[in-house]
């Protein structure tokens, strides 16, 4: 089965087919970077991560952009608040993007291109749209005349009349209509500006992910993704500035994750009810956190709660457990590794994996399907739990089991890598002496170690194989 996904602009699911064979040119809208990234930023941060991972799963080479707003009114507004030029606010908050990045375990875009860092690009592109009418200057303004774009609305599927109701900014007497957005913004006094053929200022929101794409990407992107809540007026906006100037395409596809709400409740400012990824990765691991998104479809609303994600950290710490055993019996089993080649694998355990495999993939290259793609690992871990129960299992047979779930995990990355790290000598001794202790039938000692060893955050597992420990 063909990839196929949900195109926003067509409202129907579609066979994905790349520009250029073999690679995939995806730009997906970032953070204005005034403040720390909260959770609904996480959500597209976390989903578009895995459409990046699955497609090179499938063989393509990713140029995966996300950009950086770091100039605009509400970085010039935290600026004055903490006596910071508008630079130092975005390098300081860019520095805690990427943090909370690792701290949720996405990998960095190929390229993470500043407004800043593109100045003339985006200019050039203006000046563009001004040559070809679609632009007109007005009191050191330079705005978009969105009547003149034919198509404009095609994307949000809101008529010209209804589109006034979703522009950001008050209407201003300059426009010509009342729907035309601003591409350039005439300077205030005091504040960070740029010179340009229209005066000192700095460039409006939407303009930048236009220039930017097209100066990295090329004028048709294959996936341009984002947040429901850019559908419109952002994306809208793009696709009127790009096809105007290049007569092409911004985006094959468009792809859009719903929002998520906090305890029932829609997140807002107004309410606020919104929580920043940093403190959820105080309180939660990154693999519980990666499983509570991905496990509503992205187009879904998703909603969070303690009680969700309770039950995200009880799914991941089973799927761990599951991996965890297996990892044990390859590290105490006996035979040769034959490196997960399935030649020696047995028939019948061939055929269960052959089948989770196909079932993960399935769901996958459904609209990425991941709420049922880990249900298929799900049906991995029971597989091998039964599977660990046996006396005789083939190394061949736990390697295979391994290597798939490798492969699945690679994707979504829900459970943590292997424990590598040793006990230190005095949790070894400890360990050691838990085992004399029950030898020597001492429960009550055997059972004050295992205390003070989960103090120290070190779990004990008894299992038919013998003890075990993990780290919490």
């Amino acid at each position: 089965m063909p990839l196929q996904i949900y195109n926003t602009l067509t409202r129907s699911k579609e066979t994905f087919v790349s520009q250029e064979p073999g690679k995939a040119k995806v730009y997906v809208c970032g953070p204005t970077v005034y403040g720390y990234v909260h959770i609904g930023n996480a959500r597209p941060m976390i989903f578009f991560d895995v459409v990046r991972s699955y497609l090179e799963n499938q063989g393509y080479d990713v140029n995966y952009v996300v950009n950086f707003t770091d100039v605009d009114d509400k970085l010039i507004r935290k600026s004055e608040e903490m006596g910071l030029t508008v630079p130092e606010v975005a390098s300081m908050f860019i520095d805690a993007y990427n943090e909370d990045l690792n701290g949720l375990g996405i990998s960095r875009a190929t390229a993470n291109p500043r407004v800043t860092d593109n100045m003339d690009v985006i200019i050039e592109f203006i000046s563009e749209l001004e040559r070809k009418g679609f632009a007109y200057e007005n009191g050191g303004d330079v705005f978009y005349r969105t009547n003149k774009f034919e198509d404009y609305g095609k994307l949000s599927g809101q008529n010209i009349e209804e589109l006034q109701f979703g522009i950001r900014i008050d209407v201003d007497e300059r426009k010509e209509n009342p729907e035309d957005f601003v591409l350039w913004k005439g300077a205030k006094p005091g504040e960070i500006h740029w010179n340009s053929p229209w005066g000192e200022g700095r460039p409006g929101w939407h303009i930048e992910c236009s220039a930017m794409s097209r100066h990295l990407l090329g004028d048709t992107i294959d996936i341009h993704g984002g947040g429901q809540d850019l559908k419109f007026p952002h994306h809208e906006c793009e696709v009127a500035q790009s096809e105007a100037v290049t007569g092409k395409s911004l985006a094959n596809y468009w792809m859009h994750n719903g929002y998520i709400n906090i305890d029932g409740e829609k997140m807002s400012k107004s309410l606020g009810n919104g929580i920043l990824v940093k403190d959820l990765r105080s309180r939660y691991k990154r693999e519980a956190l990666r499983y509570f998104m991905l496990s509503t479809h992205y187009r879904n609303p998703l909603n969070f709660s303690d009680d969700t994600m309770d039950q995200a950290e009880r799914s991941v710490e089973r799927i761990s457990n599951a991996v965890n055993n297996l990892r044990y019996r390859l590290q105490e089993g006996e035979g040769a590794s034959n490196g997960g080649d399935q030649v020696n694998v047995t028939p019948e355990w061939n055929e269960k994996l052959q089948h989770i495999k196909a079932t993960f993939h399935a769901k996958m290259q459904d609209d990425f399907n991941t709420p049922d793609a880990i249900t298929a690992i799900f049906e991995w871990v029971s597989e091998v739990n039964g599977l660990l129960q046996r006396t005789d299992v083939s190394h061949s047979d736990l390697e295979a089991a391994e290597k798939l779930f490798a492969e699945m995990n690679g994707v979504l990355r829900i459970a943590a890598e292997a424990e590598t790290e040793l006990l230190d000598h005095d949790i070894e001794a400890l360990i050691q002496e838990r085992v004399d202790a029950r030898k020597a039938k001492n429960w009550a000692r055997a059972d004050e170690i295992r205390d003070q060893l989960d103090a120290e955050g070190i779990l004990l597992e008894d299992t038919p194989q013998g003890m075990r420990w993990r780290r919490k």
